[in-house]
């Protein structure tokens, strides 16, 4: 089983943070999002994955493969690191796992967080197409439905003809079938309405080829896209992740739970919370927090921040406001009376 986690993209609405750590790889209460795509999919099927392919942009460094081989080598996976040299859609990102693409396998682009309670039930289909049911299908690839049988893959319809939002997981029985359809589209040029190769098409491709298609609810679904996004979903992940949250330092300070204190991370004469995560190695001193993220070895001091998010290593001094700032970035406000 291999597990397709296209990465390449450079996550410009969550910048400055992405700029040096792929979106992916930003952390949500102390556990990056793809690695909590690997667990997940570890966890619910029936044969956890062996191979991790994540394509990767050109530009990305060694860093980035460090940090993924570390997590394969935690769980049993091989890792492989193809190149998308060029942002061209995502089903020419898919193709660029290239030679992977063969056995069975699923395709996750790492956008988002998802929850599935239980073990997933794969039957006799060729693709599983994973979905959540929304109010506005028009911002979704939509999967269209003939009673229980799906007839069609539809990226963002201008009719409302689904509310089944298809959520960018696949579970793919033949990934062979899948590089055939996504070879079609990039060979006949069928780009989609923003100039770009859609894996909707490939799929759809194979739809009408006769593949059989089957959709699974997930249970809950939270988009990690965007800043505001990504507060939001910490805070979702922080109140159905109550365990373990105090891992690090505590002193002279009041929590207001759920409240997310990592490994090595110290807070001192602080009030903190609700709906703050504090990475590994931070530090919050003298301040009041709430709403936010700090991540890893991120500094605030003598500020009153909510609905923030400081980068690694970035260290705040003085402020009250909200703040975007990225990593290893500092800034310290002289207060003048």
């Amino acid at each position: 089983m291999k597990l397709i986690v296209p990465m390449a993209g450079r996550g410009t609405r969550v910048r400055p943070h992405s700029h040096v750590t792929p979106k992916p790889l930003l952390s949500v209460r102390g556990q990056s999002i793809v690695a909590r795509i690997v667990d997940t999919f570890s966890r619910v099927l029936p044969e956890p994955p062996d191979d991790g392919v994540f394509v990767l942009g050109p530009d990305f460094g060694g860093e980035i493969r460090d940090q993924l081989t570390e997590l394969c080598d935690e769980r049993g996976i091989t890792p492989h690191f193809p190149v998308q040299q060029e942002a061209l859609g995502t089903a020419h990102a898919v193709g660029c796992a290239g030679e992977h693409l063969q056995g069975e396998g699923v395709v996750v682009f790492a956008d988002t967080l998802f929850e599935l309670t239980n073990e997933v039930s794969l039957g006799d289909a060729d693709v599983m197409a994973f979905v959540r049911e929304v109010e506005d299908p028009s911002r979704f690839g939509v999967a269209v439905r003939d009673g229980e049988e799906v007839t069609e893959l539809v990226e963002k319809p201008d009719e409302p003809i689904s509310n089944e939002a298809l959520i960018g997981i696949y579970y793919i029985r033949e990934l062979a079938a899948l590089k055939a359809g996504i070879d079609y589209v990039i060979g006949n040029d069928l780009k989609g309405a923003d100039g770009e190769y859609q894996l909707t098409d490939a799929l759809d491709r194979r739809l009408q080829e006769g593949d059989k298609f089957t959709t699974a609810n997930v249970d809950a679904w939270m988009d990690c896209g965007t800043i505001p996004a990504l507060l939001e979903t910490t805070g979702r992940v922080l109140e159905r992740e109550s365990d373990d949250l105090h891992q690090g330092t505590v002193e002279d300070s009041v929590i207001h739970d759920p409240v997310y204190i990592g490994p090595d991370a110290t807070v001192t004469n602080a009030v903190v919370g609700p709906h703050v995560s504090i990475e590994e190695g931070a530090t919050v001193s003298d301040s009041v927090v709430r709403d936010s993220i700090v991540f890893a070895e991120g500094s605030v001091q003598n500020a009153v921040l909510e609905d923030s998010v400081v980068g690694r290593h970035a260290a705040i001094d003085q402020q009250v406001q909200s703040i975007n700032v990225g990593d290893h970035s500092q800034i310290n406000v002289e207060l003048r009376s």
